[in-house]
């Protein structure tokens, strides 16, 4: 797995993700181009898929929260995540990879 979809900077983790609202299941699937892909099952309505990524995330990742934020593309599926001192990784993230 390509580790340009990630990066670290002092105990953060930014990840680029591509969003599938409206699926099956909430996972994480793989690579798209430069991007996680992460399929949800919320709907791209009202910031209803925002607001259910940054919780399932936070649960992937292990973070409360208000450790997690969308810092880029709020309003399309391509998205930048900024996660504070995360204690979980999923595979093909790991500590020493700088990423993007």
């Amino acid at each position: 797995m390509s580790d340009n979809f990630f990066s670290w900077k002092n105990g953060t983790l930014q990840l680029r993700v591509y969003i599938q609202p409206k699926a099956s299941g909430d996972e994480i699937v793989g690579l798209h181009g430069d991007y996680l892909k992460v399929r949800i099952t919320a709907p791209p309505i009202e910031g209803k898929a925002n607001a259910h990524l940054l919780k399932y995330m936070a649960e992937v990742f292990g973070v409360g929260r208000h450790q997690i934020e969308i810092t880029a593309g709020k309003k399309g599926r391509h998205k930048q995540l900024r996660i504070q001192e995360p204690s979980r990784l999923p595979d093909g993230i790991c500590k020493e990879s700088t990423g993007l």
